[in-house]
């Protein structure tokens, strides 16, 4: 940097420093309208509504609300109940604010009508004689995850008292919202108070964590409650973004605090002046750091699924202001709690790694053999993971979705539950005809459509006509198709691709919508955003090392060093066997790459350092890392602490697989950078030199003087 750049930064330092009261009051009035923010977000939970709105299945979905009011269903399994009680319920659950429509066997036809005179695949599929369990859909007037519909889904639970059991998307959605709202607060409590005992034992003063956490969390403040400019942001975002922009940003404090340190020491006596420098000194390198961190979270928002938008914005915006956080309001409490932090003054418990770089740049050899032997199975086992993409399967067994999900299979052998959306002008006889065929698809238990239930045991003029507004409103016609399978497997998937081809046959503008169809769009569309994601973070890192660095062959190294600490993380369940959410594939690699390549970066530009100024290969290599390990093992075990006890914690697989990964990340990529980066560095250094600018030092200029003195 140029002497006029650090002149420059060291003024903005000097000028913090010097309103250090007014930034604190700022800073804790900007909380109000902060929390206020926070507290008026919506959160999403239904993950399929990121879906891209151009596919088929979300066009079906706004069709079925637009054209016949309805945005969702409920597959519920009514158990021990007379019908003469299911009657009674039908009408108290009509009776629910946006509840739209119920169908059972009473609004198939009059109660009067046995069962045994309704179609026997009918029949079988809406009763179970053994049980005495019957099925009923429910349909709501409201989108799948909309408050109203979430608060009629618990209205309905609150009166049946556990007798009608409901599956469905909503009811799911409805679960995961009361586990989020119980959970979420202790995810917070959890993360700081890990990160705090990892900083209160690797820092110099059992102060110092308490305001790292004080600072961090006003900026954690400030990021949630602009999220309000959104609108709403899922619950994944939600669980996480406090839990990572603590991981993440804590590397800033402990720079800062570091450099505020060895400047009290070069300034000893002038603390508002050797905080100033720091301030220059953290602005410089922080801001440098930060931008791949930022890369990394912004390449989400390349997804078609617009999840990793919402996650990739959310978590980008709180690194900026983390950053802003750490050179104003962090400096401003060290220096007004200057008293208490030397009272609370300790002795670091973690031990000198002074002596660490001598070690591994003699056996640098060794290094690079377990790189080239360990990448080949860790790169296999990384595309070859096993994930899941049913939400039900990240739930707790205990929670009454999961039940009825398991009701449904058990008692009816019935897993996902799709509708079909065809022309209501189709004659009754390709109605029938379509439907039958239907039927006859693998998996397939049953498809009820009003021509399906019409026939020569059950009149037309025996069909109520509510129930034939159900199914028909004159331009479109509505087929439920109960499937055996799960929703996500690869044999329902099979299924949905046969289904559509039979309707398109009949009909070409017919759609298949509904959990399971969207879920397969999810899939496919994921497949493709996880090459797009690896490629734009990999590229943007990229670029921004090579700049930063002024090398071609540097970012080379590092991106492929954490990319193999990534290989390693991500191939570690193929071999045991864990089945992971598919999100988990898509944005730990990109999260991991932007959150530790900075601990590459740093002994880089420590060994740059010493390279420049003369040192020699193995010198500058040792020294910069015995300079920057310590720092290294402390931002990576405050990433662990932080990321680990949420992973232990959460009842949602999702949210405590992500986590588990990201904690599980930190360490093999502090491994990676303490043990392959100087490797890589001791192998390639003739290479660096010649593609990097900045690495070797100047030469000396010789002047001879003659006898008179001149040149």
């Amino acid at each position: 940097m140029k002497k006029k750049e650090v002149k420059s930064m060291i003024r903005l330092g000097k000028r913090i420093v010097k309103l250090r009261i007014p930034i604190l009051i700022v800073s804790f009035l900007l909380l109000i309208p902060a929390g206020f923010g926070y507290l008026n977000t919506r959160i999403n939970y239904d993950i399929l509504s990121y879906l891209p709105g151009d596919i088929e299945t979300m066009e079906g979905q706004d069709i079925l609300l637009e054209e016949f009011g309805t945005g969702a269903f409920s597959v519920a399994v009514v158990q021990g109940m007379e019908e003469k009680e299911i009657l009674a319920l039908e009408e108290e659950i009509k009776g629910t604010a946006h509840v739209k429509d119920v169908i059972w066997y009473g609004s198939i036809a009059d109660i009067s009508i046995p069962m045994e005179f309704l179609p026997g695949d009918l029949k079988d599929a809406l009763e179970n004689e053994d049980t005495k369990s019957q099925l009923m859909i429910i349909t709501f007037d409201t989108s799948m995850s909309a408050d109203e519909t979430l608060d009629a889904v618990e209205a309905i639970r609150g009166m049946t008292r556990q007798k009608c059991l409901l599956s469905g998307m909503s009811a799911v959605v409805s679960d995961i919202k009361k586990i989020c709202n119980s959970e979420a607060v202790m995810y917070v409590i959890i993360a700081a108070g890990l990160s705090a005992l990892v900083l209160a034992v690797t820092m110099d003063s059992f102060l110092i964590p308490i305001i790292f956490l004080l600072s961090i969390g006003m900026a954690i403040v400030y990021n949630l409650g602009t999220n309000q400019i959104s609108g709403e942001i899922s619950f994944i975002t939600q669980a996480l973004a406090a839990v990572l922009q603590l991981a993440v940003t804590m590397d800033y404090s402990i720079f800062l605090w570091h450099s505020y340190q060895e400047n009290c020491q070069r300034y000893p006596g002038e603390k508002k002046r050797a905080m100033a420098h720091a301030i220059s000194q953290t602005i410089t390198s922080v801001v440098g750091s930060s931008i791949t961190t930022i890369a990394g979270f912004l390449a989400m928002c390349f997804m078609t699924f617009t999840l990793g938008m919402d996650l990739g914005i959310v978590m980008a915006k709180g690194v900026v202001f983390g950053v802003v956080g750490c050179v104003t309001i962090l400096p401003s409490m060290i220096l007004v709690l200057d008293k208490w932090i030397e009272k609370t003054r300790h002795r670091p418990l973690i031990p000198d790694l002074g002596r660490f770089g001598a070690f591994v740049t003699k056996y640098y050899p060794v290094f690079i053999v377990l790189f080239f032997v360990i990448i080949g199975p860790a790169f296999y086992g990384q595309s070859h993971n096993k994930v899941y993409y049913d939400l039900m399967g990240t739930l707790p067994g205990n929670l009454e979705s999961v039940m009825a999900g398991n009701a449904l299979e058990d008692e009816f052998d019935m897993g996902a539950t799709h509708v079909i959306l065809a022309d209501s002008n189709m004659e009754s006889k390709a109605a029938r005809a379509m439907e039958e065929e239907l039927s006859k698809v693998e998996g397939v238990k049953l498809a009820m459509g009003l021509d399906s239930v019409v026939g020569p045991l059950v009149p037309d003029a025996m069909v109520p006509e509510e129930f034939r507004e159900i199914l028909d409103n004159g331009d479109w016609q509505m087929i439920y198709v109960m499937s055996e399978y799960k929703t996500g497997s690869d044999e329902v998937n099979e299924q949905c691709d046969n289904i559509r081809r039979i309707i398109k046959e009949y009909d070409t503008k017919a759609m298949l919508i509904g959990e399971a169809p969207c879920t397969q769009d999810l899939i496919t569309i994921t497949d493709k955003d996880f090459k797009t994601v690896s490629a734009v973070s990999i590229l943007l890192i990229f670029m921004i090392i090579a700049v930063v660095l002024k090398s071609i062959s540097l970012p080379v190294i590092l991106v492929a060093v954490i990319e193999f600490a990534i290989f390693i993380n991500m191939g570690i369940p193929s071999y045991t066997g864990t089945v992971l959410p598919f999100i988990a594939s898509i944005v730990i690699g990109t999260i991991q790459l932007g959150a530790t390549v900075d601990y590459a970066i740093l002994m880089t530009n420590k060994y740059k350092r010493y390279r420049s100024r003369g040192a020699e290969k193995r010198e500058a290599v040792t020294e910069a890392l015995n300079g920057s390990a310590q720092s290294v093992f402390v931002s990576a075990l405050s990433f662990f602490a932080a990321t680990f006890g949420v992973g232990m914690y959460s009842s949602i697989d999702m949210i405590s697989s992500l986590c588990t990964l990201l904690a599980r990340g930190a360490i093999v990529s502090l491994l990676v950078v303490l043990f392959v980066l100087p490797a890589m560095f001791m192998m390639l250094d003739k290479v660096i030199l010649a593609t990097s600018i900045g690495f070797r030092d100047k030469e000396k200029k010789v002047i001879c003087y003659d006898e008179g003195g001149a040149i």
